[in-house]
């Protein structure tokens, strides 16, 4: 009885976890988000609580997209150090998801537990018209949502808010005991 349900192809579990063609053609993308962006706006009433749902939306793909791409990438070895994981989200997880690295990774001068990832022409907005009376929306707060599942289910529980400056601008804020054990980490 089981063979009939192997017979001429491998058990997905047997399959190998390596890379497979992974890119997407760019319209059948924007088609998904937009269709996404536009049922998410049918259920809320502010710009707010659509960046909100964004944002929960993109924090499942981060959770799932981390197992992955630490296992490709890494492994399986998880980073320890902030920066480490932040060049990791700025490299991997953006070539995962967009094919190229963010542009920026930069940290704020005045807070040692405020980083920014900056993106010049995100393309979660490229292909979103947004009305003049929302003219606030970001739809990069699915991308924010997915850097903060992947930032929280590597042990860096971090705030994670999109703001327009330079483009779109990610800004993570840090929980203080992150980078207290960082700190803790240099000091070994």
């Amino acid at each position: 009885m089981e063979a009939r349900f192997t017979r001429g192809k491998s058990a997905i579990l047997e399959r190998p976890l390596s890379r497979p063609k992974t890119e997407v053609s760019v319209s059948a993308f924007a088609l998904l988000f937009s269709e996404v962006v536009q049922y998410c706006q049918s259920r809320v009433y502010s710009v707010t609580e659509l960046q909100a749902r964004l944002s929960e939306l993109g924090q499942r793909v981060g959770a799932s997209l981390l197992d992955v791409l630490v296992l490709r990438e890494k492994n399986g070895k998880r980073e320890t150090k902030v920066l480490n994981i932040l060049l990791f989200i700025k490299v991997s997880v953006w070539r995962a998801l967009f094919g190229k690295e963010a542009d920026k990774l930069e940290q704020a001068n005045d807070d040692d537990k405020t980083y920014y990832i900056i993106e010049k022409e995100p393309l979660v907005n490229t292909f979103i018209s947004v009305p003049k009376e929302n003219s606030t929306l970001n739809c990069a707060a699915f991308t924010g949502g997915i850097v903060e599942a992947i930032l929280t289910h590597s042990g860096f529980p971090a705030k994670v808010t999109v703001h327009w400056h330079k483009g779109t601008t990610l800004m993570i804020k840090f929980d203080e005991a992150v980078i207290a054990r960082d700190k803790a980490l240099e000091g070994r």
